[in-house]
């Protein structure tokens, strides 16, 4: 699941910054986007937005970022966005899933 996460994020940043300053193999889990990938705020706007509409309200990146300080903002590794994500993704299909469960023949 991580690695999915990875790749889509990969994608994302490919499609911000373009695939001329972004070889997609060069994103691992350690890469920051501060001091490797020069992320500007515009970028993080333009990434909240695509995270937003591939992962639904729940991956709010600003929220995700307001949780850190400066420091923290700056040493943000991709890792650590692709390990909320798969926090919040794995928490709705749960909720889903048990939604589902406790309701036997509902249509949600």
């Amino acid at each position: 699941m991580a690695a999915d996460i990875l790749a889509e994020i990969t994608g994302m940043l490919v499609e911000i910054v373009g695939d001329e300053y972004l070889l997609a193999d060069e994103v691992t889990m350690k890469t920051t986007f501060n001091e490797d990938l020069a992320l500007e705020s515009i970028e993080f706007v333009a990434l909240a937005e695509l995270l937003h509409h591939r992962y639904g309200a729940d991956v709010d990146l600003m929220g995700f970022l307001s949780e850190k300080d400066m420091d923290g903002i700056l040493a943000m590794s991709v890792g650590e966005l692709v390990t909320h994500i798969g926090r919040i993704t794995h928490a709705s299909l749960a909720c889903t899933s048990a939604g589902s469960a406790a309701a036997p023949g509902s249509d949600g």
